[in-house]
């Protein structure tokens, strides 16, 4: 039996156990306790309070993500849904699948039970649409919210900002960092299914010239699901520089560690989700046998310096170091005659270091009242990526093993060897990007503004297969491969305020998907000349802010896939290009505060994601995209009874859609009633419980085809104490 190695304790790691231990200590000795939210398992979580009145703060107004100036949300030509900390805190999100039920448009699937998989305006799931303060970060793994400050959520092509890819939105976390305040919070939270953690956050001046920050994370938790295990650690200091009056710096480090059960779900059978228990767990029970663990190390540097008359500069620098490592086993087969279900097993290891680097220029004219806010910038990036992944071969000496569907989770000793199918791989991939772009804001009048910006990346990858000549027929090797491509990048907005609060607005824009895949490792002889996949997006969107601190918008779009590749009935490969799938949509959002004590936070999706042409024998052209429902709803309300008691009541909900484009099976529609109450003991103490799946009701979550399906939590409790000392 082969298991994966557990992530050795590094130095890092010992200082994160060190750092919790004195906080632990000293937090006994205090006044106060902490906050912070919890997950479940499959997004069901709990709260705790900060320090913030969460009332003022559901909607923020600027942002510079969607357009790296600092930008009003209200001007900013595409639907964006900024998740704020004060959200974040009331229902205790901690993962993307938690910020994703409050976006509308981006939708979750299973991710094989070891990362984030996001689905954007229908397109198909992504793993490397993540970008943490800008830069990519784009390694299959869960993040957490533990260093975060905010989520901003962008849907539509994105690449003229953010390069290559964000071919149907973008996820951006912007973290946590020192900004001169002095703070010290901590947040315990205790829940249903063995749930707890601990999340610090330390801030404090040293002088007039440097400030420093120190953010960490602490887990060790259960689920409701049988057998499953988590254990998560994180720290991230960071310290700013003030360089004279015109220059400041950021730097930082961020470690962590990550080790989990993996679970694919339940089967399906005929059309729908087994009729099984909540808990059921399919494979070797054993954690050992089935763990995903990641260690990360990320070294990040920002320098801003002014340099008068309305021109600023901005350097990034972001190096990170991945070690993603996971085994598992997966349905693949269900015969209720015989009582049996077939289970198949792999492993995969992905070792990745990222290094980019990006530089923006700002200029801001005014000619003859004519605004301009002009973007320059240019970004050089490397990849270097390692892949191993290995099938499982059984006792009977198969890939597959058929056990009793009466106990699914009995031992299964496996070997895992490379060869044992043709997804194996052994294999080293080469990055690397080269990009520019220019940006002009123009503030035509106070009624027309208008943006249009360019970007053109010259991207390149290697990738070399060291499988053995002749050891999988579809992989022979070794062998070297190569793409080359010039991706131009567009974008054209049209704003209309027909008065101060509102914008009517209309865009244009196209991201392009080089051959290589979402984690650089699908290049293939076939593929390698193939031109990219092209998005395009046309959007029509209004926005109104209805009130000071409230905030309805409206989005209408169309987002064309096109030269998707598909087996030629000529050569018989999937060499030819067509357009592959058409998504229609209407996104409505709203957020802020109806009142001086209610907030509210919510959004409606109507989505029609289908197939333009036969993709497969199991993907035909007319289908339906899988874990794309056509509507989907959600919205959390808090109301504060009085200065110390906030009571919290939300609903989340979707209607059917299919698991894969097969449209073979069917996830039944789903709504989950959520609830909350905040009380606060004293400035230094708050307390808060959130009850998730209030009513208890059985659904699913998402799946990863037909077979890997997730039964959702069933009702959770959350008890979360915020403290400052």
């Amino acid at each position: 039996m082969n298991a994966l190695p557990s992530p050795r304790l590094t130095p890092a790691a010992f200082l994160v156990r060190f750092a919790f231990g004195a906080a632990i200590s000293g937090a006994l000795l205090a006044p106060a306790w902490a906050d912070e939210g919890a997950d479940s398992g499959d997004g069901m979580h709990v709260v705790v309070v900060n320090g913030q009145n969460t009332q003022d703060a559901y909607e923020l107004k600027r942002t510079s993500t969607a357009t790296k100036t600092d930008s009003v949300l209200r001007d900013i030509p595409q639907s964006i849904t900024v998740i704020p900390q004060a959200l974040i805190k009331d229902l205790a999100m901690q993962s993307m699948a938690d910020v994703a039920r409050y976006v509308p448009g981006i939708g979750m699937a299973n991710g094989e039970g070891n990362r984030d998989s996001p689905i954007f305006r229908g397109s198909a799931s992504a793993s490397g649409d993540f970008y943490m303060d800008g830069v990519r970060d784009d390694v299959e793994y869960y993040r957490d919210l533990y260093n975060v400050e905010r989520v901003d959520a962008l849907t539509g092509p994105n690449a003229m900002i953010f390069g290559r890819g964000g071919s149907g939105g973008i996820i951006n976390r912007v973290p946590k960092q020192a900004d001169w305040d002095s703070f010290r919070e901590a947040d315990l939270t205790l829940g249903s299914y063995g749930n707890r953690r601990l999340t610090l956050d330390v801030g404090q001046a040293v002088n007039d010239s440097a400030a420093v920050r120190v953010t960490g994370l602490l887990e060790d938790s259960a689920s409701y699901q049988r057998n499953f295990k988590l254990r998560r650690s994180g720290i991230n200091p960071t310290l700013a520089l003030r360089l004279g009056q015109a220059s400041k710096a950021v730097v930082g480090f961020e470690h962590v560690e990550d080790r989990r059960t993996t679970d694919r779900g339940i089967p399906s059978y005929q059309g729908r989700p087994l009729d099984t228990a909540v808990s059921a767990f399919f494979g070797d029970p054993n954690p050992d046998t089935r763990p995903a663990t990641l260690r990360a190390d990320a070294f990040s540097a920002t320098l801003e310096h002014e340099f008068g008359d309305g021109i600023s500069l901005s350097n990034k620098t972001r190096y990170t170091d991945y070690d993603k490592a996971y085994q598992n086993y997966n349905v693949t087969g269900l015969n209720m005659a015989s009582g049996k279900v077939t289970l198949a097993a792999y492993n995969n290891h992905q070792w990745r270091k990222n290094t980019f680097n990006q530089t923006d220029i700002i200029i801001k004219l005014d000619n003859n009242g004519i605004k301009h806010t002009v973007l320059v910038g240019m970004e050089l990036g490397r990849q270097d990526t390692d892949y191993l992944r290995k099938t499982g071969v059984f006792s009977n000496g198969k890939t597959s093993i058929d056990v009793p569907l009466a106990a699914p989770d009995g031992t299964l000793p496996v070997n895992y060897v490379l060869g044992g199918s043709n997804s194996d791989r052994d294999g080293n991939s080469l990055a690397k990007v080269f990009g520019v772009y220019a940006q002009d804001q123009i503030a035509i009048s106070e009624q027309w503004q208008l943006i249009a910006g360019l970007r053109l990346d010259r991207f390149t990858l290697d990738y070399r297969n060291n499988i053995p000549q002749g050891t999988l027929a579809l992989l022979p090797g070794p062998a070297t491969l190569a793409s080359r491509d010039q991706l131009l990048s567009p974008r054209l907005g049209l704003l209309y305020k027909p008065a101060a609060a509102a914008t009517l607005y209309a865009n244009y824009s196209v991201a392009s998907f080089p051959r290589g895949g979402d984690q650089l490792s699908s290049l293939s002889t076939v593929n390698q000349g193939l031109a990219p996949e092209k998005f395009i997006n046309l959007e029509l969107g209004a926005k109104w802010e209805i009130g000071a601190n409230l905030m309805a918008t409206a989005a209408l779009y169309r987002l064309n896939r096109n030269n998707v590749a598909v087996v030629n009935p000529v050569t018989g490969v999937a060499d030819q290009l067509v357009d592959g799938q058409r998504s229609n949509g209407l996104e409505l959002g709203i957020g802020g505060n109806i009142s001086k004590h209610w907030s509210i936070k919510g959004g409606y999706a109507y989505q029609e994601a289908k197939l333009l042409a036969k993709a497969s024998a199991t993907a035909l052209a007319g289908a339906t995209v899988g874990m794309v429902p056509k509507q989907s709803f959600s919205l959390w309300n808090r109301y504060d009874v009085t200065h110390d008691l906030g009571l919290g009541l939300g609903v989340i909900s979707r209607s059917t859609m299919f698991t894969s484009t097969s449209n073979s099976v069917v996830l039944p529609g789903a709504t989950r009633i959520d609830a909350a109450v905040f009380y606060t003991v004293n400035p230094n103490l708050k307390l808060q419980l959130n009850v998730e799946n209030l009513l208890d009701k059985k659904y699913y979550a998402y799946a990863n085809g037909d077979n890997n399906i997730t039964i959702a939590s069933p009702r959770a409790l959350k008890l979360g104490v915020h403290g400052a000392f």
